[in-house]
């Protein structure tokens, strides 16, 4: 399958500022996102478990004061950054959307599913 550039490696902060990019979500455009936790990437779909609203705060900003979970902005709910699962507030137990991405020759990449997939809208 084939797989598409997001950003640098670089332009995603460790715990801090996260890079978004435009995807569509079951043929509606959205809003995919890449956070740094632990030293590994993760990207998700920029949409609560809760309501389908976007998480971030100001583009690009997820993680919450501590920087160790993704938060969204609207409702408060708390998701841990390397899975996507709620673990507090009103989605508790619910997920964000993986999103395949890949890390190499510092240089990020994501991967459509069948859900997700290529939009033909700039950032």
């Amino acid at each position: 399958m084939d797989k598409f550039f997001i950003c640098e490696s670089t332009e995603v902060e460790e715990g801090g500022k996260g890079f978004r990019f435009p995807v569509l979500a079951g043929g509606d455009e959205a809003t995919g996102f890449v956070v740094r936790y632990d030293g590994a990437a993760h990207a998700y779909l920029n949409r609560c478990a809760h309501v389908p609203v976007e998480l971030d705060w100001t583009p690009g900003e997820f993680f919450e004061g501590s920087g160790l979970y993704i938060m969204c902005a609207t409702h408060g709910a708390i998701y841990v950054p390397e899975t996507g699962h709620c673990t507090g507030g009103p989605c508790r137990g619910g997920r964000l959307r993986k999103i395949a991405l890949t890390e190499e020759d510092g240089k990020i990449f994501w991967t459509p599913d069948d859900y997700l997939q290529v939009s033909t809208k700039t950032s």
